[in-house]
């Protein structure tokens, strides 16, 4: 089947192809709430008939996600005895979870099709105010699918990119909300603050319901977020494209076993480049 952007994504409010004033209206939307804190919600990006597609593609290749049951703490490093033992590099949270690679999803499917549209990249490239910009060239991270079932859930953790666009494709039945601490690393690793949210303590946590077919920009390498555990028989579904400051960036090896449970010969050639000095 032939996919075409027109018929996914709802270009006649969100014109993001063609320059003009409401492209321009919507960017400064989205820039604003970015400044704000970290994250910007495009509601309704997705037509009826994208979030149809893109579900169903997903439920094709479901089988084919890999699955992980482990502990891991916000950084996705190993447990380090010499550290205190109220340090949040020592608070270990169960995670269960599956992600669908993105060499699962074809070139000509749904899903890339999206990502494809013209004007995609330049319009979050604007949205973010970002001057290197390069799509993720991990062959396995660029384009996924988060899938979660009943139980399932990600606990608090920093993402390894900059900064991630989402689109949610399909929500459990009850549960999965999406809750950060904006730009709580911003400078500064912030130990203490990072602690006060794993224990609950902390009053910097935002709660956020995403409907399927809204598109999220989110600044997840500063900003600290969980998904909450999920309830019910149906599968949530969300796409993830990553965006990154420097060319031909990949996952780190050990961070690409415990999400997609195989690393290839890219993430071991290219290990340990990248952009700052964070722990992960």
């Amino acid at each position: 089947m032939t996919f075409y952007a027109n018929d996914l994504i709802d270009l006649e409010r969100y014109p993001i192809h063609q320059s003009g004033p409401a492209r321009d209206a919507l960017i400064a939307q989205v820039q604003g709430d970015l400044a704000k804190d970290g994250c910007a919600v495009i509601k309704g990006f997705l037509t009826p008939k994208g979030i149809a597609e893109i579900a169903n593609e997903a439920d094709s290749v479901a089988h084919l996600g890999h699955r992980s049951f482990n502990r891991t703490n916000p950084y996705f490093t190993k447990d380090d005895p010499a550290l205190p033992g109220d340090d949040p590099r020592r608070q270990f949270f169960d995670r269960s979870n599956t992600f669908i690679a993105a060499d699962n999803f074809a070139n000509q499917g749904a899903l890339r099709c999206v990502h494809d549209c013209d004007g995609f990249d330049s319009f979050i490239q604007e949205c973010l105010q970002e001057n290197r910009f390069f799509r993720y060239a991990d062959p396995l991270a660029d384009v996924i699918v988060n899938m979660a079932e009943e139980g399932n859930g990600f606990p608090w953790h920093f993402d390894t990119n900059n900064f991630t666009v989402t689109l949610a494709i399909q929500n459990a039945e009850e549960g999965g909300a999406f809750e950060y601490a904006p730009a709580i690393r911003a400078e500064t690793e912030n130990f203490d603050e990072v602690q006060k949210v794993l224990e609950e303590r902390s009053d910097q946590v935002t709660v956020l319901n995403l409907e399927p077919g809204d598109l999220q920009l989110f600044r997840g390498r500063y900003s600290l977020h969980r998904v909450a555990p999920l309830k019910g028989a149906r599968r949530r579904y969300v796409a993830i494209f990553s965006y990154v400051e420097e060319p031909d960036m990949v996952g780190a090896p050990e961070r690409t076993k415990q999400l997609y449970g195989r690393v290839l010969p890219v993430h071991l050639e290219r290990a340990g480049q990248r952009a700052d000095a964070f722990i992960d």
